[in-house]
């Protein structure tokens, strides 16, 4: 007995000696990051709505059981350990006492029962992960693989330690149960078997076993433990964490304002000697941002559904974070180091990744690869399906910010959009007095707010750079107005008054020249009086909504199809023309997956007599992006395959008549794409992409009478 104790003990104080240091270390590390007030200041002022979710992501597992199989299988083994935290208690007071029972609960039959049935939920999500593993092999799959850069090794490990943990404990149960040790008389079902298979050895057999495999238990308990805080399996103590200190209610809409030693950046007082622009370097992350890259379970549901890896480009969100990972572990003991002089004595390999450029081509052996960074299109694919909250990109936009505004190294055609931003206001350059042109065909005037919008006049209609100057988008701007003034809707627009937003700057990393134009906007929003707003472009409306709130710029704003949807349900729009036509919808990222603005669309077109609704597989939240966010629509792509091409390959895989949808990037993307293939006889004559009000006003409109 004594000797079971001795070996017992050393074994924890090893492990957690072990352990503790390893943890230590890297509580160092992320706290060598930037300081992130405003993440402690939400959870302290939202206690209640951190709570619901930690229990509905962390122990509901919630993300995880979007992705059926695997996510069971998770939860059955996440459950699992917590319950089995019951019999790691039992392990220890068996070093004590062979009869040993926890006080009030020990004899229960129901928990011997429930012990057994999570430990053969664990059995099972094992075989579960077993057989995903091997379906899902990278040598065989390749790139398809989302398991694809991840440390597979690890993880057959990981998996054989699980195995052993239960293994030894229901052996050491079953032997329990042969020398009368054994508290729970009925309900350990799984106990029980192994207890009769071991019953023949006899009763000193079986108290030999029972000694040994407590002693194993516990050993590939504490071994396990410390394995974690080695791999990969990290995120099992800090993944609660990182839910906890994320953005909410996600990590997409706003990009957060740059940050330098905790404070939001000011351009004006701003020195690039001491503070900070962006991502140049891995210790200018926040302690937050740390958290993500030790809280990434490398489980690629990231890279399955991202726009860029799907259609051949180098960026794999995940891989993106283990690079940075990676980097910053190698780099550790440099940014750790007590003193100069330290670091002086570092190996020259830690001093050499200490002076890796952050972002760089492989011949200036740069940690993430510059067409990484800028194969993004911000749909947020990744942060919707990560598990554990990382907020990919946020360090995407903090990379973009400081290549822009320090290293001024982004690619060549985005040159000419910041010309035309700065200059003109619109990303192509055309000028203030284009933006009226778009009035000109229509039956009826539009008030143009002069300073002030007039008394009366209930929204600010905001048309946008593509609205009101690109030709397909214009046509979406007449419907939009049309469909206003037909249900008696009193509106306004700025014209000529208007300028960018600002979205395409800021999500290609300018955010001085975003910080310009959207305080000229909230200028003259605040001035002309505007509080409710109308937006057809879902990326003017993301930032009008949820980013001009960090310059004090707070209105209440709807995107065009929720406005519409709710003047078809209230009868003051009412669709009679049939449009005998299959249509699918394409849901715009910063509407769909960014806004949560799913269903409006698609009430609008079940209004519509006629229609027949064809949804394409990737939808909703798994929606497929066009290719054209985080200011890629105004830059070449070079590599692979066009997003999209592959998009609209999977649109026609449905068949339709009219592709619809609810984005003037959108409908430029995806137009483009069905001309090439109209023009290879891929896609027919007829087939248009249109936006939802222009399907609306064509039902909403009489007939025009034949002419005699």
């Amino acid at each position: 007995m004594a000797l079971r104790i001795i070996i017992g003990l050393v074994l924890t104080v090893a492990a957690a000696a072990i352990a503790g240091r390893r943890l230590f270390w890297l509580y160092r590390l992320a706290t060598s990051g930037q300081p992130a007030p405003e993440r402690l200041e939400s959870v302290r002022k939202h206690p209640g709505r951190d709570a619901e979710v930690q229990a509905t992501e962390v122990f509901g597992q919630r993300k995880l059981l979007q992705w059926t199989v695997p996510g069971v299988a998770h939860f059955l083994t996440f459950w699992g350990f917590l319950v089995l935290l019951l019999t790691i208690i039992e392990a220890y007071g068996d070093l004590f006492s062979k009869t040993f029972a926890i006080p009030g609960i020990g004899h229960w039959a129901f928990i011997g029962f429930t012990e057994d049935l999570f430990a053969v939920g664990v059995l099972a999500g094992l075989a579960a992960f077993t057989v995903i593993r091997l379906r899902e092999n990278p040598k065989t799959e390749g790139r398809r693989s989302r398991f694809s850069g991840s440390h597979t090794g690890a993880a057959w490990i990981t998996l054989l330690m699980i195995f052993l943990v239960i293994a030894t404990l229901l052996i050491y149960r079953g032997a329990q149960i042969n020398t009368a040790d054994f508290p729970y008389q009925h309900g350990a079902f799984a106990s029980q078997l192994l207890g009769h298979w071991l019953a023949p050895l006899g009763t000193s057999a079986n108290m030999v076993i029972e000694t040994t495999f407590i002693l194993l238990q516990l050993a590939v308990v504490l071994g396990f433990g410390v394995f974690v805080t080695y791999s990969k399996h990290l995120h099992i103590a800090v993944a609660p964490l990182n839910v906890l200190f994320s953005r909410r209610p996600n990590g997409l809409r706003a990009l957060q304002p740059m940050r330098s030693n905790g404070k939001v950046l000011d351009f004006e007082e701003a020195d690039p000697d001491t503070d900070v622009f962006g991502i140049g370097k891995i210790e200018d992350l926040t302690w937050k941002g740390m958290l993500d890259l030790g809280t990434c379970t490398e489980c690629g549901r990231c890279q399955s559904q991202c726009p860029a890896w799907a259609t051949g480009k180098p960026l794999s969100p995940k891989m993106l974070i283990l690079d940075l990972r990676d980097h910053a572990f190698a780099k550790a003991p440099y940014l750790l180091a007590s003193s100069d002089e330290a670091r002086d004595q570092l190996p020259q390999a830690v001093r050499d990744e200490a002076s890796r450029p952050l972002v760089g081509t492989a011949s200036d052996n740069g940690v993430i690869d510059p067409d990484v960074l800028w194969s993004c299109t911000n749909c947020g694919a990744c942060v919707h399906e990560c598990p554990v909250d990382i907020e990919h990109l946020d360090h995407i936009a903090g990379m973009r910010r400081h290549q822009v505004l320090i290293e001024s190294q982004f690619p060549s055609e985005a040159s000419g959009l910041l010309k035309n931003l700065e200059n003109k206001g619109d990303p192509w350059g055309m000028g203030e007095s284009k933006r009226a042109e778009w009035m000109e065909d229509l039956d009826f005037e539009v008030p143009v707010a002069d300073g002030k919008i007039g008394a009366g006049i209930e929204y600010l209609f905001w048309v946008g750079c593509a609205g009101a100057l690109e030709d397909r988008a214009k046509k979406t701007t007449k419907a939009v107005a049309q469909l206003l003034h037909t249900a008696g809707v009193s509106f306004a627009v700025l014209g000529p008054a208007e300028t960018c937003t600002g979205d395409p700057a800021r999500r290609l990393g300018n955010e001085f020249v975003y910080s310009m134009l959207a305080q000229q906007n909230i200028q003259t929003l605040n001035e002309a009086g505007a509080r409710k707003i109308i937006a057809s472009c879902p990326h003017c409306f993301n930032t009008i909504a949820n980013e001009y709130p960090q310059l004090g710029g707070n209105y209440e704003v709807i995107h065009h199809t929720q406005l519409l949807a709710r003047l078809v349900a209230d009868g003051k729009l009412t669709p009679v023309n049939p449009i005998d036509e299959k249509i699918t919808y394409h849901d715009p990222c910063f509407l769909g997956r960014h806004n949560r603005v799913f269903t409006p669309p698609r009430e609008i077109m079940e209004q519509v007599p006629g229609v027949r609704a064809q949804e394409m597989h990737r939808c909703k939240e798994r929606g497929f992006c066009c290719g054209a966010g985080g200011a890629r629509m105004w830059m070449e792509e070079r590599i692979g395959k066009r997003i999209n091409t592959e998009r609209i390959e999977e649109a026609l895989g449905t068949d339709p008549d009219t592709i619809s949808t609810g984005c003037p990037y959108c409908l430029v993307m995806l137009g483009d794409a069905v001309s090439a293939k109209k023009a290879t006889g891929e896609a027919k004559e007829s087939l248009e992409v249109v936006d939802v009000a222009q399907l609306l006003v064509r039902s909403v409109q009489p007939t025009e009478p034949a002419s005699s």
